[in-house]
């Protein structure tokens, strides 16, 4: 378990991170990495009884939820959000893996890692269609009690 938590304080830091990096207002910090923190948390917990995929897009739905919120709550776009968050979740060894294989002409691993990479890609692709096709006005509820 502790290293479950040390990995989302890593997946906090690098969400943060990434805010820092694509100008995000300094006030959306602390949100932004606790949703990176969060979906890294799902994306952990899930991957144990759920394959990568699974895995994926579970953490993603939780993300993109959470940006949503977050972003009715701050009366700002829910991408100031979405797109530091989804980083974590993001198949980055399995590109990089794939094109390793392709240059030391490995296909056979190459097509494996690719693939594997795709169907996460995939996952998280459909998770924020899934979670934006909810309807705002689900979200309403958030900004009542933002104005409190």
């Amino acid at each position: 378990m502790t290293a479950v938590i040390t990995e989302m304080i890593y997946a906090v830091a690098g969400t943060v991170a990434f805010s820092i990096l694509f100008s995000v207002p300094r006030r959306y910090y602390l949100s932004c990495g606790l949703i990176g923190g969060a979906g890294w948390l799902v994306y952990s917990l899930s991957g144990r009884i759920l394959p990568p995929e699974g895995a994926a897009l579970s953490a993603t739905v939780i993300v993109i939820l959470l940006s949503r919120i977050a972003a009715v709550i701050g009366r700002c776009p829910a991408t100031i959000f979405m797109i530091p968050g989804i980083f974590p979740l993001i198949p980055g060894a399995g590109i990089y893996w794939t094109s390793y294989y392709i240059v030391t002409e490995q296909l056979d691993l190459a097509l494996h890692t690719g693939y594997e990479a795709v169907k996460t890609a995939v996952a998280i692709v459909l998770g924020i269609l899934f979670v934006f096709e909810v309807p705002g006005r689900f979200f309403k509820v958030f900004e009542r009690e933002g104005r409190k």
